[in-house]
């Protein structure tokens, strides 16, 4: 069995290893990370040598926290990125390259389409009828993103929001509010089977999935860091919120992940808070008194035109895994704007949480 995982702003460990009578037998780490002494490469190995099959990452964390002397000095990795790389081995996990990702990135559309097209695209790769798709949005007016859990009332002023002519929309994935407006928002949605991120936790997942975005920024000169759980952060502040949702497969077999991201272009942050109700418990826990502060959109960081961007994020990924250019099918578009009917048009689905 091969696992592999890269550390979100790190290195790659890969591992390698047979089962023989529900242990872990011929155990070999390698990777392109930096460890001393030497020999601690071959402690790691004798730590997850005969260890049961259905062990947890958390055991064999410790299995090899107590193989390795003190002074060793791991770095680019740690003993856990070592565990998660043996579960997906035993899980057998996917790469991001033994896949043929398709891009769509479409005209402009209502953000009641676009929370129907991100369901239907993420129901199609579960079923195995599309392939893993990165859906790059483009939106055709102003909204306000409400979590599948969140209080209608409590995160929106419909006052505000009537205002200044935004629609007010609830997604299927979990998380908070996010305020969009077409030229100042980029969002994207991965659409995955869910063998990508086998063996990893919720949240691990996550860092996993949103990776590849660290590299993109990176390319920009932003330093970017995966912020537990859901955000991309940056020295002077959060551009990014990230949500997913998992969908079961046909007759419950494995299904998809949808994993979706909305980044700060730039932002009028005096019309957010005329329309969410951003509440002072949200703004303690992340050491800020003004909701102003907690975002830093990438215009400013960037100095880049905002189709720039979007442009260049693209290309980092086609780079990293490939990428061809793709298009929802009209009996997905069909789906969708039934969906868009019956279900995200829909005040039931909007105010399920009143």
């Amino acid at each position: 069995m091969h696992g592999e995982y890269k550390v979100p702003g790190g290195k790659l460990v890969v591992v390698d290893l047979d089962v023989e009578d529900g242990l872990l037998k011929n155990v070999r780490v390698a990777g392109d990370f930096f460890l001393e002494p030497d020999e601690a490469i071959l402690q790691i190995d004798a730590a997850l040598e005969g260890a049961p099959a259905d062990i947890d990452t958390t055991g064999l964390k410790t299995r090899i926290d107590a193989a390795l002397p003190g002074s060793a000095v791991l770095f680019g990795f740690t003993t856990e990125s070592v565990a998660i790389a043996v579960r997906r081995a035993l899980a057998q996990a996917t790469d991001w390259r033994d896949y043929d990702w398709q891009l769509i990135h479409e005209a402009p559309q209502s953000p009641a389409l676009h929370m129907a097209l991100d369901e239907i695209i993420t129901t199609e790769v579960a079923a195995g009828r599309r392939p893993p798709t990165l859906r790059v949005w483009q939106w055709d007016s102003p909204a306000v993103i409400i979590g599948s859990f969140q209080s209608l009332r409590n995160e929106v002023d419909p006052e505000g929001a009537t205002r200044h002519g935004v629609t007010v929309v609830r997604r299927v994935s979990g998380g908070g509010a996010m305020f969009a407006e077409p030229q100042s928002t980029i969002t994207y949605s991965l659409s995955v089977p869910e063998a990508l991120v086998s063996g990893l936790s919720f949240a691990d997942s996550y860092a996993y999935l949103d990776d590849w975005v660290l590299g993109a920024l990176g390319d920009m000169g932003i330093k970017a860091w995966y912020q537990p759980l859901n955000d991309i952060a940056t020295e002077v502040g959060k551009v990014a919120g990230a949500a997913q949702k998992r969908m079961v497969g046909p007759d419950g077999g494995p299904g998809a992940v949808l994993h979706h991201v909305t980044m700060a272009y730039d932002i009028d942050a005096d019309k957010m808070l005329d329309i969410l109700r951003i509440g002072r418990e949200k703004l303690s826990d992340k050491g800020t008194k003004s909701a102003k502060k907690r975002v830093d959109p990438l215009r400013r960081q960037t100095g880049l035109p905002r189709e720039t961007v979007i442009e260049r994020m693209i290309n980092s990924f086609r780079t990293r895994y490939g990428l061809t250019e793709g298009k929802v099918t009209d009996e997905e578009m069909a789906l969708a704007q039934d969906l868009v009917r019956t279900k995200f048009s829909n005040d039931e689905w909007t105010a399920r949480v009143p």
